[in-house]
């Protein structure tokens, strides 16, 4: 502990006593080689954690393909379909993942779906007691 105790307090105050640091902006066109090559690590590091900083809180554009429903009813606030009961028959599948070509009913458009994002849904299926 006593090492880093001493490369805190000695050590970087030392070094940055020692910086070359003009007094003005003019100051900074009259530097040498030398002297540039001495700011470089310090510079480095600064533009470092200004990048770093910028890029933590820098917006993260949102992908396109967030919507859920792409091209279905788009005109409608809200889409929704009613079926009934008694019109079911002994087994039909609906669509959960919103590429279906016949939506509400299910083509089978998850399974591409799925390859492409590595998601896993799959369709929504009803069936009567007793039906294969």
């Amino acid at each position: 502990m006593e090492v880093l105790s001493h490369f805190v307090r000695v050590s970087i105050s030392e070094y940055f006593r020692n910086l070359p640091v003009p007094d003005s902006f003019v100051g900074f066109a009259r530097l040498t080689g030398t002297e540039w090559l001495t700011l470089l690590p310090f510079v480095g590091t600064v533009s470092l954690l200004i990048y770093v900083t910028i890029q933590a809180f820098k917006a993260k554009p949102v992908p396109e393909d967030t919507k859920v429903n792409r091209k279905i009813q788009k005109e409608s606030s809200k889409v929704v379909n009613m079926v009934d009961i008694e019109d079911l028959g002994d087994k039909v599948s609906y669509c959960r993942c919103w590429r279906s070509k016949k939506f509400p009913l299910c083509d089978g458009s998850h399974t591409k779906h799925n390859e492409e994002t590595g998601d896993n849904v799959g369709p929504l299926v009803l069936k009567r007691k007793g039906a294969a």
